[in-house]
């Protein structure tokens, strides 16, 4: 069987994990990079200028694109891993005709800001892609891991499992094992919502929270995932199941985590430009949990970790007082 055209669009640290694995079973990928020196370097010196720089690779076997519409053009399947914030800058000029009979799959973990919409509901909405079209890439996977070739697990999710098998199998390899699921919803709202505990749990740990409280918010955390995604999406999902428990704790505990390490600074006092500015890196938190507070003004769910991240980082909210009266809420 002709394996399709596979690209990845974007080059941060996930797109460069990404591209790593998929290498392991595909003999040629195209990839998206909007710099052209990031481009001219790669070829130079085989790997990432900018991240996981001590992933090597086989640049003969890379097509580098610095135009998304020619990137788009050249390739059957698209694998979206930039921020969410730069998303609907990015496929600006991008028709729907151009994303015809593609198949996309989202490693953003995030809310397009500008629409107030996760990924899938974006392209299905503003750029007509069909449902059946759309997958979603989910943890529980951090990037780094990858590149260390690290035992890690994928969840692939779409409704048409057959072509999240098709990704399923060009990712799996010695260090990486995935599993397919039919909840794109369920999936791509659990990794947009543990974003926003994994902040939470920065910005606790960052107050000086011991183990025993994390332990406390995390468990919390989950049944509000539970709530948000039964509400927004309501299926039969074990919400256990590693692609919404697993994910969260690796987000919420692991030295990689970017929102933990951004939460970690403002417990500890940074402002949220100072943080932002220091980290250098994006923290899809930041973004999503105006997103979802927006959203869950139309579900009113019970929602107490979600609000006090909201509350700290756009109401301005007294950090140490927000967390205290998160506390009391918490069993």
């Amino acid at each position: 069987m002709k394996l399709p055209r596979i690209a990845i669009i974007g080059s941060g640290s996930w797109a460069t994990a990404l591209a790593k694995l998929l290498l392991n079973n595909s003999e040629h990928i195209n990839w998206f990079t909007r710099k052209k020196e990031d481009v001219a370097y790669f070829k130079e010196f085989k790997t990432n200028p900018r991240y996981l720089s001590s992933v090597e690779f086989e640049t003969n076997k890379i097509d580098f694109y610095t135009s998304v519409a020619e990137c788009i053009k050249h390739s059957d399947y698209l694998i979206l891993a930039i921020p969410s914030a730069f998303l609907h800058d990015s496929f600006d000029g991008i028709e729907s005709k151009d994303l015809k009979d593609k198949i996309i799959f989202s490693a953003i973990k995030g809310i397009v800001p500008q629409h107030n919409l996760i990924i899938g509901e974006y392209l299905n909405k503003v750029h007509q892609v069909p449902l059946e079209n759309i997958g979603v890439i989910t943890g529980p996977c951090h990037a780094e891991e990858v590149a260390m070739e690290k035992l890690s697990y994928l969840t692939i999710a779409s409704i048409t499992t057959a072509n999240a098998q098709v990704l399923s199998n060009l990712l799996n390899c010695r260090y990486l094992m995935s599993t397919v699921s039919d909840d794109i919803y369920g999936t791509e709202f659990s990794a947009v919502l543990k974003n926003v505990i994994a902040v939470a749990g920065g910005i606790c740990h960052g107050l000086g929270y011991g183990d025993n409280f994390l332990a406390v918010l995390v468990s919390n955390a989950i049944q509000e995932i539970k709530r948000f995604v039964d509400a927004v999406h309501p299926i039969n999902r074990d919400i256990n199941a590693s692609a919404y428990l697993g994910d969260l704790l690796v987000t919420a505990y692991s030295q990689f985590s970017r929102n933990r390490m951004f939460g970690t600074m403002l417990g500890k006092g940074y402002s949220v430009k100072q943080a932002q500015l220091e980290m250098n890196m994006i923290a899809e938190g930041y973004y999503a949990v105006k997103c979802v507070y927006e959203i869950n003004k139309q579900h009113r769910i019970h929602m107490p970790i979600t609000d006090a991240v909201y509350n700290i980082i756009y109401q301005h909210h007294d950090v140490k007082r927000e967390i205290s009266n998160l506390s009391k809420l918490l069993s």
